[in-house]
């Protein structure tokens, strides 16, 4: 029931949950506990203030996954209890973990990936993207702590809703991309990191556990329903069925499209602050606007399905 009422505010109520205390009055779960939701842009973002992600009971999760329906992703403030115990168990209410092959994790912690950055380190990741594409089963959504953040309102992630893209597009341009599908590629989006010394070496196992794969190109939410753009700068490759110019052009107008300014929301970091968001409706890229300032955040990645579309009626 709990979960049927979060996709219904997700489905019914997004458009509605933009201001003020009618934010909060649109959840009830959150409503109940008196949490205070804050929305942080129009198209998605809410910091939600109140909860201690260190102690979390039942009626807590249930209010995180029905915020989390409805603004696709939110932002946590001052969870100075925060340990890697802490991150798992909140992670582990909503799926198993996808361990990622290209970055170290926490000791004793394999679920918990290091996003570590210096002046030796540099990020090597620019392009706006939804985790972890290139699998088959891509994450439900990706849990991301601040550890270590830059001096001066530096190392911004940004987010984008994929569904609020998808909304805005022409109907006749839907109608073409509903049924439509597309390739993955780890290759592809960690080809920086293979063109490096020894870098094909070090990602050699991983490039051979992931080999290509595709997914539709408007993916249904399982949950509320809700449709979404499913394809990204970083690990698209193309798009099946049209010729190669044309597979070119279509991504190309996608991804400039779903780009715009008035799809997006910017979550400045402070120490122990904790972002999650849905990867089933948002795509993310870090602001490398800090080098060589040392960043380093935690991340979980939960288990997902394997995406489908559903055209609605």
């Amino acid at each position: 029931p709990l979960a049927a009422a979060a996709a219904a505010a997700a489905a019914a109520g997004h458009n509605l949950l933009r201001g003020g205390s009618a934010a909060t009055e649109a959840l009830p779960a959150v409503r109940a506990l008196g949490w205070e939701v804050v929305p942080t842009a129009e198209a998605l973002g809410a910091e939600l203030l109140g909860p201690d992600l260190s102690r979390l009971g039942a009626n807590e999760l249930a209010a995180i996954r029905e915020a989390l329906l409805a603004y696709e992703v939110l932002f946590f403030r001052e969870q100075h209890g925060f340990a890697p115990e802490h991150h798992r168990a909140l992670a582990a209410h909503f799926g198993g973990f996808q361990h990622h092959p290209a970055y170290p994790h926490v000791d004793a912690h394999p679920e918990i990936t290091i996003l570590e950055n210096d002046r030796d380190r540099p990020s090597l990741i620019e392009k706006w993207h939804t985790d972890m594409t290139f699998r088959p089963e891509p994450p439900l959504g990706s849990i991301l702590h601040g550890v270590i953040i830059p001096p001066g309102g530096k190392g911004d992630t940004e987010f984008l809703s994929m569904a609020a893209a998808y909304e805005a597009l022409p109907i006749a341009l839907r109608r073409r991309l509903g049924g439509l599908l597309a390739e993955h590629s780890f290759e592809h989006g960690f080809k920086e990191s293979l063109a490096q010394p020894g870098g094909r070496e070090r990602l050699g196992q991983a490039l051979r556990d992931n080999p290509p794969v595709v997914h539709p190109v408007v993916r249904t939410h399982p949950e509320s329903g809700r449709q979404s753009l499913f394809v990204n700068g970083l690990f698209t490759t193309k798009i099946l069925g049209v010729d190669p110019a044309e597979s070119e052009a279509l991504l190309a107008q996608l991804c400039e499209h779903m780009e715009q300014e008035r799809f997006r929301c910017r979550f400045r970091w402070r120490p122990d602050s904790v972002a999650f968001w849905d990867n089933r409706l948002t795509q993310h890229r870090p602001v490398n606007d800090y080098w060589p300032e040392h960043r380093k955040l935690q991340r979980i990645t939960i288990d997902g399905d394997r995406p489908f579309y559903r055209p609605q009626a």
